[in-house]
């Protein structure tokens, strides 16, 4: 199985420990409580594609660790080392590395991930110039950064210094990710910049003498066995409904419709986009189309795509600004007035928002077109890192996206989707995105041509994960819910219709009518109808569920259906 990707290896360094996870400093602990998610070493390029480590040498005492590093992305040889340090209640990390050659990035450095329970915690700030401030972490999911010039950063009698840069925090909520990322350098200055020489850096976590004494005493960060048994109760989730993507895979796949509609993003400035509308299309299902316009000539490019969709019946249709223009990847005000005047007086809900993270929906609330019959974004689990950890524990900050997306859209349904494991777009690339040569599907299309494809598609805990995403999803106000593709590598099939393991709970959630509601307690989520319940458990041992009188047997990262 390739569920779990990563290989982990535990390090114990006096009171101190963590995980090796790959290149990973993750859940680190003093005296078993964890105080920081993550500590790792990042180098990303111009367009923040970030560089695959190799972990060379990993050597171990009882007070200090190092982990040789290196690298071949982009290019460039990049070599570097992790060196752990722990003395008493403060552990310090060091990372240096060099490269071969001169290369343009747009961050090389430390990055410290902080627990998304954090959240409404208050945080003392120390600055580059020695001044402090105080502050809270963020409680609603913030849109832009909740600090800035930081030196060191307390909070719950921890404090984390950093050393070698102006570092700044972001809420990396915004993506799914479970965590508030401190990093450098700050996003006021200009990127890409030349990485010319050695980069150094350090982070130093003291744990102060009261959270310390407690943690001894056994009064702090304790928690009781869990109980073998979890105790659901539902609560109302309203009508959502669930459907599958159009494919993006090169050819011609099995036409095997799953869910309500199809969702498919149809890119202006590619001659091939009335063939991916087409073969959209086949499947029979009103159509949930996103236009993505050309910079050139968007009033005829628009009114030729709606006027192909003429005979189409359609869900609903959204046009989004294209990369580089100042709204790149919202509906603005111009989008919406374009695809409303092409669409004359035909009756189709004209929806907005981004068609990318929640992030740009929660930045942009500014450019909201008025009265829009829906907002969307897309989500994915895997922004920033491709561990199984960081997909698992997106699916509580799934429910907070959604539960916040539900506010910004002020009374208009919440459409999310594409749900998928990798980026279906580079929101964040300085160069142009890649294109087929062609006007047909030979090479595919969109996320084709990035690295958006995971072996974790293929797996069954896939399906799992996806009823629990559903369930975490399904928050009053949200509408529609639109997973993965139909066939190919990012699909639920291969290009044979042969059905991958996740097939079948997008096939139990798409059967689900009427009002929902759902629950959710530990690593157990669950989503129903007035029939029909689906349990998934993300957890790495069998779960028994208890509804009302009923117990269910849940296996470890699987799913069961049954009757109400």
């Amino acid at each position: 199985m390739t569920w779990i990707r990563e290989q982990v290896r535990e390090i114990t360094l006096g009171e101190w420990s963590l995980e090796l996870r790959d290149d990973d400093l993750a859940q680190i602990r003093f005296r078993g409580h964890e105080v920081l998610r993550s500590v790792r070493a990042a180098v990303r390029d111009r367009d923040w594609n970030t560089a695959a480590w190799t972990v060379g040498e990993v050597s171990v005492s009882d007070s200090g660790a190092r982990i040789a590093l290196g690298s071949d992305s982009f290019g460039t040889r990049f070599d570097g080392f992790l060196a752990i340090a722990a003395d008493g209640p403060a552990l310090r990390v060091d990372f240096e590395v060099d490269a071969d050659r001169e290369f343009w990035t747009n961050r090389t450095g430390l990055v410290v991930l902080h627990p998304a329970a954090l959240s409404g915690a208050p945080l003392r700030i120390t600055h580059t110039s020695g001044l402090s401030s105080r502050t809270h972490f963020p409680v609603d999911i913030s849109p832009h950064q909740p600090a800035f010039d930081i030196r060191a950063l307390e909070a719950e009698d921890v404090t984390v210094t950093f050393e070698g840069d102006a570092f700044e925090m972001e809420d990396q909520r915004n993506w799914t990710d479970a965590s508030f990322k401190t990093y450098s350098r700050p996003l006021a200055d200009p990127f890409p910049y030349l990485f010319d020489g050695p980069v150094a850096q350090s982070v130093t976590i003291a744990v102060g003498d009261e959270l310390a004494e407690a943690l001894a005493a056994g009064t702090a960060g304790s928690s009781s066995p869990r109980e073998r048994g979890l105790a659901l109760a539902l609560a109302k989730a309203g009508e959502v409904r669930f459907s599958v993507g159009a494919s993006t895979a090169p050819g011609t796949g099995p036409t095997d419709p799953i869910g309500h509609d199809t969702l498919v993003e149809v890119d202006l400035d590619w001659a091939g986009w009335p063939s991916a509308i087409e073969r959209a299309a086949a499947s029979g299902l009103p159509l949930d189309v996103r236009l993505v316009l050309p910079i050139e000539d968007p009033q005829a490019r628009v009114r030729e795509a709606v006027d192909s969709l003429a005979e189409l019946p359609l869900a609903r249709i959204a046009a989004i600004q294209p990369p580089t223009h100042p709204a790149e990847h919202m509906s603005d005000d111009e989008a919406v007035r374009i695809l409303r005047d092409a669409l004359g007086d035909r009756d189709v809900p004209v929806i907005g928002g981004t068609r990318s993270h929640f992030t740009e929906l929660n930045r942009g609330q500014h450019l909201a077109p008025q009265g829009l019959d829906g907002v969307a974004f897309s989500t994915t689990p895997m922004f920033h890192a491709l561990e199984t950890l960081q997909l698992e524990q997106a699916i509580d900050m799934q429910r907070l996206v959604a539960e916040q997306a539900v506010r910004i859209a002020a009374g208009v349904p919440v459409h999310v989707g594409p749900v998928t494991l990798r980026a279906h777009l580079n929101n964040v690339a300085t160069t142009s995105p890649r294109r087929p040569e062609g006007d047909d599907l030979s090479e595919g299309y969109g996320p084709q041509f990035l690295n958006a494809d995971d072996e974790r598609q293929r797996d069954p805990e896939l399906a799992a994960w996806t009823i629990a995403s559903a369930a975490a999803l399904a928050v009053p106000g949200v509408a529609t819910v639109s997973f993965f593709e139909e066939w190919g590598p990012r699909g639920v099939r291969d290009a044979d219709g042969a059905d991958y393991p996740v097939a079948d709970a997008l096939r139990a959630l798409a059967s689900l009518n009427g009002p929902l509601a759902v629950a959710h307690s530990g690593p157990v989520w669950a989503i129903a109808d007035a029939t029909s319940l689906l349990v998934a458990n993300l957890g790495e041992r069998e779960q028994d569920v208890r509804l009302d009188e009923a117990v269910i047997t849940v296996p470890p990262r699987g799913w069961v259906a049954t009757e109400r």
